[in-house]
């Protein structure tokens, strides 16, 4: 399984799911995230999450196959 850290910039509460998905590298595009998010196989702190624009902050996992994303701050 794959680990990515994701830190949040300082002073950033949180960072949407699709663009997550495109800082760390798993899509192209904001619009590749919501279609991969809205497929449903990405899952936040073990729970399949299909909110697009779900507001990811520190401390919380997405996983996506078989690549977890940590974020932290």
């Amino acid at each position: 399984m794959d680990h990515i850290a994701f830190p949040l910039e300082p002073g950033r509460e949180f960072v949407e799911l699709n663009q997550l998905l495109k800082l760390v590298g798993i899509v192209d595009s904001g619009g590749a995230g919501k279609a991969l998010v809205a497929s449903g196989v990405v899952r936040v702190d073990g729970s399949i999450e299909t909110r697009k624009t779900a507001k990811i902050r520190a401390g919380q996992q997405v996983r996506i196959g078989t690549v977890e994303i940590d974020v932290t701050a």
